[in-house]
């Protein structure tokens, strides 16, 4: 029996494949029979050039309904799909494609430096995509059949390869199966409650987990539709969202909404659940879009390596800060640094185990061993806290906690009190060197008026939340937050630029 992800999706398929998958903009629509022509296609055109099962597909591209049917079919005919986000620069890219030795890259027609550098790496394949799906790809499928049968997989053979964010040393190839992705896919559509009639509102990006896999994973496995958005814009999120009833995004999505008088409970009332992710959310964002729109954000946890780890309950208690129990099929344990499990309700280091858990990092044996535990623990590099009933709380990053003067500070629990200052409209902590203590706590500060920072204020209003060894010895103003794609806070950023004297 194949355990292929796209035989997984199949079987949830409507019965009547004219049924919309995508509504696209413009009025446009892909059905489920267009998504498998159209995939099929590609599937035949990649296995016509002799690509053999496993063979790594790199693809610098644009959001696109074909970069979809891409994706779709390096599933279908066994190949590894290896999405890049289309912001690195050749320097970058040169690292990706070297380490991952594809035997295809696909990239924006544009971008003339990173056709020439696949040419100049000799990957025996190359294609263009642009914006709008376009380019030498599709008109080498273009009059190819769309007939193409599944090929049959083996649980742990390799779906997709994605890198990490490479903040600290060399970004590391993440290996996910088609069990993986499998797993974590009918986990979510559980856990969420997904049925063929939701319409899910899709502005996420699509050469990240969250996008493709989670988001995607959701539709494909419940047979339902989803309304594609190129990216996130106010105007057209807006626009889309009475006919959608779940919507996913990144905690930045929720606040830019916010900020939007037409943002409105009646605007959202088909809406069942809104589900955050890929950043902390919050508890100010939290709490003001209960009061706005009437419902408490799902906010869940997850990483490359694992998909989604927990999620809060769709019916149950949705709590601030907290991003919920496990979901299922993931075994979650907190464990002090010699590896011993802490009691409740104190902070450990987060390690997870389960199906969608990724086995190991591509060509970095001794990362593995030192990631995941003789027992299948995937270490995350988070730390965090459980509570009674289950409900985690993260603390922050393993590698961002401060160590002054032999105490333990978390980020997180200085942020929270910092950004609840009015004078602030967000805070990173960050440890800076400290000629006594070693590190000392610096807290980066947004003010919600730029220029406008009282720090005698802020010391003085901290002073009665905050032991005394949690409190910033310094404060540094910003006009914004560096973050990634996902919206995630580049403290290693920060760490750099401020150590070097701001």
């Amino acid at each position: 029996m194949s355990s292929n992800l796209f035989a997984a999706f199949a079987a949830h398929f409507p019965g009547e494949l004219d049924s919309t998958l995508l509504e696209l903009p413009g009025g446009a629509r892909l059905s489920y029979a267009d998504m498998l022509a159209g995939s099929g296609r590609l599937a035949t055109l990649l296995t016509a050039l002799g690509l053999n099962r496993g063979d790594r597909v790199s693809v610098q591209a644009e959001k696109s309904v074909n970069f979809l049917l891409l994706y779709l079919a390096c599933l279908r005919g066994g190949f590894a799909f290896h999405p890049l986000n289309p912001g690195y620069t050749p320097a970058e890219l040169q690292y990706f494609l070297e380490n991952a030795e594809p035997a295809l890259f696909v990239g924006d027609p544009a971008a003339s430096a990173a056709l020439a550098l696949a040419e100049t790496l000799n990957i025996p394949h190359r294609y263009t995509m642009d914006a709008l799906g376009e380019g030498s790809l599709a008109a080498a499928a273009e009059s190819l059949s769309g007939e193409f049968e599944t090929v049959a997989v083996a649980p742990d053979d390799m779906a997709a390869l994605l890198y990490s964010s490479g903040t600290t040393g060399r970004p590391k190839g993440i290996m996910l199966s088609h069990a993986n992705l499998a797993a974590n896919a009918r986990a979510l559509a559980q856990a969420w409650a997904f049925t063929p009639d939701d319409v899910l509102l899709h502005a996420l990006p699509v050469f990240h987990v969250h996008g493709l896999f989670i988001a995607l994973g959701c539709t494909l496995m419940s047979g339902s539709r989803a309304v594609w958005l190129p990216r996130f814009e106010n105007a057209t999120v807006l626009a889309a969202l009475p006919r959608c009833s779940v919507m996913m995004g990144v905690p930045t999505f929720y606040t830019r909404l916010l900020a939007d008088p037409a943002f409105t409970a009646d605007l959202t009332g088909n809406i069942r659940v809104f589900i955050s992710g890929s950043a902390p959310l919050l508890s100010e964002t939290f709490g003001a879009f209960e009061d706005r729109i009437g419902q408490r954000i799902l906010e869940r946890y997850g990483m490359t390596e694992t998909s989604v780890i927990a999620s809060n309950p769709l019916h149950g208690e949705r709590r601030a800060s907290a991003v919920g129990p496990t979901v299922a099929g993931m075994q979650l344990r907190l464990v002090d640094d010699a590896g011993v499990p802490v009691a409740e309700g104190d902070v450990g280091h987060v390690q997870v185990r389960g199906e969608s858990v990724f086995r190991g990092y591509w060509r970095m044996p001794e990362k593995t061993r030192e990631d995941i535990s003789p027992e299948g623990f995937f270490n995350t590099g988070d730390d965090g806290r459980l509570d009674a009933d289950g409900y985690l709380y993260l603390v922050g990053r393993s590698k961002d906690l401060i160590i002054t003067g032999g105490l333990n500070v978390y980020p997180s629990e200085v942020e929270a009190v910092l950004d609840r200052l009015p004078q602030v409209l967000e805070s990173a902590v960050i440890a800076l060197p400290h000629p006594d203590f070693g590190e000392q706590v610096a807290a980066v500060i947004v003010p919600r008026v730029a220029g406008e920072f009282d720090e005698a204020q802020a010391r003085a209003a901290v002073k009665t939340e905050l032991a005394g060894y949690k409190l910033p010895k310094s404060y540094l103003l910003i006009d914004a937050l560096p973050r990634n794609t996902m919206g995630k806070v580049q403290k290693n950023l920060l760490r750099q630029q401020f150590q070097n004297g701001g």
